[in-house]
């Protein structure tokens, strides 16, 4: 992947997300710090340009239109295409509420950030993939999302109806989009980066969001084979 030059982390002030950016930046990737809170995101900034990561902050709010195609006219402007897009912002809300429990707006809530912005910024971010040599998109899911795991019993704080129904979402809107980009040079992949602590789960876990930024950015760096170049 010497070739490739720029990554878009959606939701990259923080956490996984900004592990993330900092990982590729390290890998010599101009990180592009995207966060819907403008002091947030330029604090990132300041933190990596600090150990000499070249990394911007672009304003995006999956939940906004406008900051998603203002976002994308800026990549588009001052590097001309995108490398690698990582759809890492999302949300949790049940707090242990049980489906019977959750309000609708809750669930609207959470699928307009980790669905619904997320094929948004996949759809206005495709085009400048399309003009990478070799454009990846990885979309941050969950185990939460996968049927298997929710057969399985489990404490019933994880019974979560929106965010484990939108992270299965996600993973259809990764399968329904590699099968129409088969045969381009666009890999998409979901990632489940497992029980990490972050602010999403106020703080508890199992994984450093270093750790589960791992997994991320080997599916981002992915080689034309499927293999990972380091």
């Amino acid at each position: 992947m010497k070739n490739l030059k720029t990554a878009l982390i959606t939701g990259a002030n923080q956490g996984i997300g900004f592990e993330t950016a900092r990982e590729l930046g390290a890998m010599g990737f101009t990180v592009l710090i995207g966060a819907r809170n403008e002091d947030r995101g330029k604090k990132a900034e300041e933190e990596l340009l600090k150990e000499g990561i070249n990394a911007r902050f672009v304003l995006l709010d999956v939940t906004k239109q406008y900051t998603i195609n203002e976002a994308a006219a800026l990549v588009n402007k001052a590097y001309g295409s995108l490398d690698i897009l990582i759809n890492n912002a999302g949300i949790a809300v049940e707090k242990g509420r049980q489906p019977s429990q959750l309000e609708m707006d809750d669930l609207k809530k959470t699928f307009e950030t980790n669905f619904f912005g997320l094929f948004e910024v996949t759809k206005v971010f495709l085009p400048l993939l399309m003009k990478s040599s070799a454009g990846r998109i990885v979309n941050v899911s969950s185990g939460r999302g996968s049927f298997a795991n929710n057969m399985k019993p489990v404490d019933k704080s994880l019974n979560a109806l929106a965010y484990n129904s939108s992270k299965a979402a996600v993973n259809m809107l990764t399968l329904t989009f590699s099968k129409e980009l088969e045969g381009s040079k666009i890999k998409i992949n979901s990632a489940a980066p497992g029980y990490t602590i972050t602010a999403l789960n106020d703080f508890k876990g199992l994984k450093t969001a270093k750790q589960a930024a791992h997994i991320i950015i080997k599916l981002a760096t992915l080689e034309e084979n499927g293999t990972v170049p380091w």
